[in-house]
């Protein structure tokens, strides 16, 4: 009698353990919302835990919420903004798919830029795939092409935000010859901490001008890199408006192709386009139109020997 009533207590005990487990809640993923900051510079992820812990609308809905929301951070925007409304949204296993209002297009390229990628980064937490659709069309750039699926190699970032480390690379700049109407190829190495992105490393390094005797800087040295950004293969560089101030002995093509021909160089950067203080309807000088985007052209670059120069700072 007594081993019954033990085997009994037992099964009862066993019983209740299986129920507790049974009705322990899943445990909640820590998740990241991207927003953009105030100067349009850059996007800054910021931990959440969402409340919903399974994949289906309802957590998209609730990144997008936040996204919407503006954060408690006053240096940070809310991402998406308040006129551009979400229509639909639609998903699959490994895609999302969002559809947002005809307003989403009144942004400023450099602006639609960071939005897209922390929108995209955003979701991607949660899919392979996002992809933006506007009044049901898709999404297009500045330059007319479709944007099409986004993926996380859509984004050329620096991953060093909690990293300050020395780092070295070697650069490939073109430069002016001293009549104005040549570019000539200058190679540095170049000590740099390794929260600076190369592509901006490369712009900073042409504004400081060359350091081989007899060649001349395309941009004028007061000027200010705003943003500087790379999405699906394109580096959007957005300068203030001292960069007009251009000298006019060196050619217009030479000035522009000694950004374009500087930045392709990196590896991830097909195209470039340029902007002043975020505006692309002007152009470069008296030609080149702004809402281009140009891909690299040697037919300029002059063909003599490069000669390394080592940084020593």
């Amino acid at each position: 009698m007594r081993k019954k009533i033990i085997s009994i207590i037992l099964l009862v005990a066993m019983v209740l353990t299986m129920a507790a487990g049974c009705g322990k809640k899943e445990d909640k993923k820590d998740y990241f919302v991207f927003y953009v900051n105030n100067e349009l510079t850059k996007v800054v992820a910021k931990k959440i835990t969402l409340q919903h812990t399974s994949f289906g609308k309802a957590q998209v809905k609730e990144l997008l919420k936040d996204l919407q929301t503006q954060p408690e951070d006053a240096t940070l925007r809310r991402t998406i903004p308040r006129k551009v409304k979400i229509q639909n949204i639609d998903l699959i296993s490994y895609q999302i798919t969002v559809d947002f209002s005809k307003e989403y297009y009144d942004m400023k390229p450099t602006e639609e830029i960071l939005t897209r990628a922390a929108i995209a980064k955003t979701l991607l937490q949660l899919s392979q795939y996002v992809t933006f659709t506007v009044d049901g069309k898709p999404l297009v750039d500045a330059s007319g092409a479709n944007v099409g699926a986004m993926n996380l190699d859509s984004f050329v970032e620096n991953p060093g935000e909690q990293i300050n480390s020395s780092q070295k690379a070697t650069l490939k700049l073109y430069f002016s010859n001293k009549a104005g109407t040549r570019l000539v190829p200058e190679t540095r190495e170049v000590h740099y901490s390794s929260n600076i992105s190369l592509e901006k490393l490369v712009m900073e390094q042409l504004i400081e001008g060359p350091r081989k005797s007899g060649l001349l800087a395309t941009i004028p040295s007061e000027t200010k890199l705003i943003t500087i950004t790379v999405v699906d293969g394109v580096c959007y560089v957005n300068l203030d408006e001292m960069f007009l101030n251009q000298n006019q002995e060196i050619s217009e093509p030479v000035v522009l192709y000694s950004i374009v021909d500087s930045l392709t160089e990196l590896t991830g950067i097909d195209k470039v386009q340029i902007s002043i203080n975020g505006d692309t309807s002007g152009k470069c000088r008296y030609t080149y139109k702004l809402s281009k985007m140009y891909k690299a052209d040697d037919r300029l670059v002059t063909k003599e020997s490069d000669e390394k120069v080592e940084s020593t700072e």
